[in-house]
């Protein structure tokens, strides 16, 4: 898209997922992203995502790709500290490059890849670690995760 932001992962001697590079705001500001792509999640109503991350202080958006749709949350990265978060995927909204898209019904069944990505709009390097990612699943009041 003619953007100059440099993004890359790599897997980690601990075994963890690296995505890091520079975000440059040359050409109508800059995103980085990075992507797995399946044929199904087994994501349902109800699921949550969990990632436990450990990063450098910027706000990325976990984003569930669909078909027609990609549907994000945003979520901050604390400076060099593990965190876990929990988001519902009720919590996710409808987004097509950046904005919003009204009326648009979540079917978790349909997602088929999952992906991270960073577009703050501040230009320097940036580093997340990702230690995993699972889906945890409330039914009958127990508390279920799986990892996907």
């Amino acid at each position: 898209m003619g953007g100059r932001s440099d993004g890359r992962f790599r897997i980690n001697q601990y075994k963890n997922l690296e995505f890091f590079g520079t975000l440059s705001l040359a050409n109508n500001e800059g995103f980085a992203s990075v992507r797995a792509r399946g044929s199904t999640l087994n994501l349902k109503g109800g699921d949550s995502i969990v990632i436990k991350v450990r990063g450098d202080g910027r706000e990325y958006t976990l984003n569930l790709y669909a078909p027609a749709r990609r549907m994000a949350f945003s979520f901050r990265a604390r400076n060099d500290e593990w965190v876990t978060v929990a988001i519902p995927l009720s919590n996710f909204v409808a987004t097509s490059f950046g904005r919003v898209v009204a009326n648009s019904q979540l079917r978790p069944q349909q997602f088929s890849g999952i992906g991270v990505l960073l577009g703050d709009n501040k230009p320097g390097p940036f580093k997340l670690e990702i230690d995993s990612i699972s889906v945890a699943s409330i039914g009958n009041n127990v508390v279920s995760a799986r990892r996907n």
